[in-house]
């Protein structure tokens, strides 16, 4: 593609050079530059990618954008000049790959709980009603059923809309995108036309990078004001967040709701661990998910796939026949009768609302045991909440090590140890390996009892001092029941 045309969605300030050179190739990354490749130097929050443009030519690039020029420029190189290459790159890469979302129908979902659900169980239904599909999320990206493994729940511009161009080209109708609040405030989703965007909710998280829950708050909503009129907004009105969202929004606001009057409504008629029954708009649903937080997400998926045309029916008999998504309250049955469950739960709201699922169907009828620990280099303000959280809705609490990456694991601990009370200290206790605590667990249930393995979920790996070493919640729970 000549450079002229990569740069028709966006407004330059200058262009140093020759604007007809033919472009083969697009990054960020100057280790990816190639001959005949556009740079993009963006100033990120590890490094300047300015620092990195002589590297980028030096490497094959014929074509850079930035900020600034660099202070010697290279003969035979073409230099755009933005005010933000931040907001540009995005724009850049939709172009060059075809302008994927004018060929499929993007959804995407954002909040703090429920995207993955969510937006998987809308790719499954909608593979399973015939359509070709694509999927973005934190667990994997899938091409029809070609997987592609991710390393964010919502990758880099030029890797998304080379991802959905792929999609496009391989005959995807719809492709279903979790909006992580880093990718907004970051642009990452940039240049992309969503047909629809859900709202889940809105809770602590990620405040380690926010700093506060009002720009938290804030990138969730800068998703909602940049659709347009031909888009759709499905709103979680259970959320007291949930129509500030799509204040000033231009796209059509549809609402969901548990306990209000709204566009799609549910409530649960009757509920075990293996799922629930629901009316969903009066018409009565088996589902295989358990929790009103999973009722939720249901009620999302449902109002999405009316807004994209399906009758109500069909949609219901899709969703019935799904299965949990991989480390969202999935369950593991031990020969003695005690239940694991093994969740991603890693906010407090999402803990707490995963205990009170666990509550709503045992009904005092055994005991909660829970096994959870928080992330190291992240936010630290929620460490003793989520330790408090655990501690006032279970029986017995065993803290442990979750993703210490850089960090101390026994500090982590101590961190969430703030959060339990005198009266709380003879039902917790500590354990900082977590294969040792979650055999503890598996020592310490009885029949009837149900142990929760919260916060990695589908994750198949410890962080320890910045190296990935394998490690299964589901894999050590079933070695410690002996299936």
């Amino acid at each position: 593609m000549k450079l002229h045309d990569v740069l028709t969605l966006t407004q330059p300030t200058r262009i140093v050079g020759n604007e007809d050179i033919e472009i083969n190739d697009i990054c960020i990354d100057s280790r990816q530059a190639k001959p005949s490749a556009l740079f993009v130097a963006i100033c990120g929050t590890q490094s300047d990618g300015h620092d990195f443009i002589e590297k980028a030519t030096d490497n094959g690039a014929t074509a850079i954008a930035c900020q600034r020029l660099p202070q010697e420029t290279k003969a035979g190189v073409t230099y755009i000049l933005f005010d933000d290459t931040t907001d540009a790159v995005g724009k850049i890469a939709t172009q060059f790959y075809g302008n994927p979302t004018k060929r499929l129908k993007l959804v995407g979902v954002t909040g703090t709980n429920g995207k993955t659900t969510i937006a998987t169980l809308l790719y499954k239904i909608f593979r399973a009603m015939g359509h070709k599909c694509g999927l973005c999320s934190t667990v994997c990206n899938y091409i029809e059923e070609t997987p592609y493994p991710t390393e964010q729940t919502t990758p880099d511009p030029i890797t998304l809309n080379k991802l959905l161009g792929k999609m496009a080209d391989e005959g995807c109708e719809y492709a279903f995108m979790e909006c992580s609040s880093h990718a907004i405030q970051q642009k990452r989703i940039g240049g992309l036309k969503f047909a629809g965007a859900i709202f889940t909710n809105l809770t602590r998280d990620h405040l380690d990078y926010h700093k506060t829950f009002e720009n938290y708050r804030d990138a969730k909503k800068a998703f909602f004001d940049a659709l347009d009129s031909n888009a759709f907004a499905i709103i979680n009105t259970d959320d007291k967040n949930g129509m500030f969202m799509v204040q000033n929004c231009r796209a059509q606001v549809k609402t969901y709701s548990q306990t209000h009057i709204a566009d799609f409504h549910a409530r649960i008629l009757e509920m075990d661990f293996s799922g629930m029954m629901l009316d969903i708009d009066s018409h009565e649903v088996h589902v295989p998910l358990v929790g009103k937080f999973n009722v939720s997400n249901l009620l999302a998926i449902y109002a999405t796939a009316v807004m994209l045309g399906k009758d109500p029916i069909d949609a219901l008999t899709a969703i019935s026949a799904q299965h949990s998504v991989s480390g969202r309250f999935e369950t593991i049955r031990s020969k003695n009768n005690v239940t694991a469950i093994v969740d991603y739960a890693h906010t407090p709201d999402a803990l707490e609302n995963v205990l009170n699922a666990i509550h709503e169907v045992l009904c005092g009828k055994g005991e909660i045991i829970t096994l959870c620990g928080c992330g190291g280099n992240r936010d630290k303000g929620k460490r003793p909440q989520m330790a408090a959280i655990a501690a006032k809705m279970s029986d017995k609490v065993i803290i442990t090590s979750d993703n210490p990456r850089f960090e101390e694991p026994q500090d982590i601990i101590n961190d969430m140890l703030v959060g339990i009370s005198s009266d709380q200290t003879n039902r917790v206790i500590s354990i900082t390996d977590r294969r040792d605590a979650i055999k503890t667990a598996a020592l310490m249930a009885k029949p009837g009892d149900v142990i929760l393995i919260a916060g990695k979920g589908h994750e198949d790996y410890q962080i320890v001092k910045g190296v990935k070493h394998h490690f299964d919640d589901k894999e050590e729970i079933s070695r410690a029941f002996g299936l």
